[in-house]
C-alpha cells in the first residue's frame, strides 16, 4: 500500500459505519466512503466538529447538511501546491487527496529526466496531475469532457502560481482527442490517465472502463514520444486488480522499463487504520 502521509492540510480524522470524518484545512467533512464497513468509531466525540455531512438519498445521489457555515470555496496545500475546494452535488470536493502519492511519483520522474517533458493528461478532471505536472517543469496537455472541470483546473492552476508555464486546457472526449492527435502526429513523453468506471463524453459518447480501457491505452502507446518517461494509469472501478492495469500496459508498451501496480491509500490520524483509496499500474523508463 502506497500512503498519501506528506498532508499537513487534510487528514482523516476518524472512520467507522461507511463514512470518513476528514479535516480539509480548517473544515470538517462527513463523507459516505464504501470501503469503510466496520462498525466502531476510535473517536466519537470528534464526529460532533464536523462542518457539513453528505447525506445519502435512498433514491442515488444526495445532499450536504450543514451544521456549521462552510464557505462555497477554500484552499488546501499539497507542499508547493495549492487547490480549491468546493462541496459538490455529489459528495465529491474536487481533490483526491490519495493521489500524492501519484503526484509526488510524477514530479520526481520529471524533475530527474534533465529534460523538458510534454504530458498527456486524459480524464484530467481539478487538475491536481496537470498543477503537479507543470509544478515539477513539464509541459501539459489537460484534456476532460467537462467545461465546468477543466474551469475548475485553470483556477487551481492559478492559485498554485503556475498560469505561465505551458498547458493547453481542452474540453474534448478523450478518444477523439487521441485519434486527433494521431492523425497530427503529435507525440507525448509521459500520459497519465484517471479513466472512470462509468461515463459519458461531451456529446454522449459512453464510456465502460471494462470494455473500454485497453483500446484506450492501446491507442495511446501511439501517441508515446521516440523517447518516453513515463505511463500512469489510475482506477477506482471495483473488482478490478491493480495487476490487471500491469498487464495492460505490458501488452501494449514495447519499451525497455519497469512495470508495476500497486493500491494507494490514505492513513487515519493516531490510528494505524488505512483507508484504501484506488489503484495504479505504471510503465516507466
Amino acid at each position: 500500500m502506497n500512503l498519501a502521509n506528506d498532508w499537513k492540510d487534510y487528514q482523516i480524522l476518524d472512520m467507522a459505519n461507511g463514512e470518513k470524518l476528514e479535516k480539509w484545512k480548517d473544515i470538517i467533512l462527513v463523507r459516505p466512503d464504501p470501503q469503510i464497513i466496520w462498525k466502531d468509531k476510535s473517536y466519537p466525540e470528534k464526529w460532533k466538529d464536523a462542518n457539513a455531512e453528505y447525506m445519502r438519498s435512498n433514491t442515488g445521489g444526495g445532499q450536504w447538511k450543514y451544521n456549521k457555515k462552510v464557505p462555497n470555496s477554500w484552499q488546501v496545500k499539497y507542499k508547493d501546491l495549492t487547490f480549491n475546494i468546493k462541496p459538490m452535488g455529489f459528495k465529491h470536493t474536487g481533490l483526491f487527496p490519495e493521489q500524492a502519492v501519484n503526484w509526488d511519483w510524477m514530479m520526481d520522474k520529471i524533475k530527474n529526466s534533465g529534460r523538458e517533458i510534454k504530458v498527456l493528461n486524459l480524464f484530467a478532471y481539478t487538475g491536481g496531475a496537470t498543477v503537479a505536472c507543470l509544478a515539477a517543469g513539464a509541459s501539459v496537455a489537460h484534456v476532460d469532457s467537462s467545461k465546468g472541470m477543466v474551469a475548475w483546473a485553470k483556477e487551481n492552476v492559478v492559485s498554485s502560481g503556475l498560469q505561465d508555464r505551458k498547458v493547453r486546457y481542452l474540453i474534448d472526449d478523450v478518444v477523439k482527442f487521441v485519434n486527433r492527435e494521431i492523425r497530427r502526429g503529435n507525440t507525448y513523453d509521459a500520459i497519465i490517465m484517471d479513466p472512470p468506471s462509468y461515463g459519458r463524453g461531451a456529446n454522449g459518447e459512453v464510456w465502460k472502463f471494462e470494455e473500454n480501457i485497453y483500446d484506450l491505452v492501446e491507442l495511446c502507446s501511439k501517441v508515446l514520444s521516440d523517447n518516453p518517461l513515463f505511463f500512469l494509469i489510475n482506477s477506482y472501478t471495483t473488482g478490478i486488480s491493480s495487476m490487471v492495469l500491469e498487464n495492460i500496459l505490458k501488452l501494449n508498451i514495447k519499451k525497455k522499463g519497469k512495470f508495476s501496480n500497486g493500491e494507494i491509500g490514505l492513513p487515519m490520524q493516531n490510528s494505524d487504520l488505512v483507508l484504501p483509496c484506488g489503484i495504479f499500474g505504471r510503465w516507466e523508463a
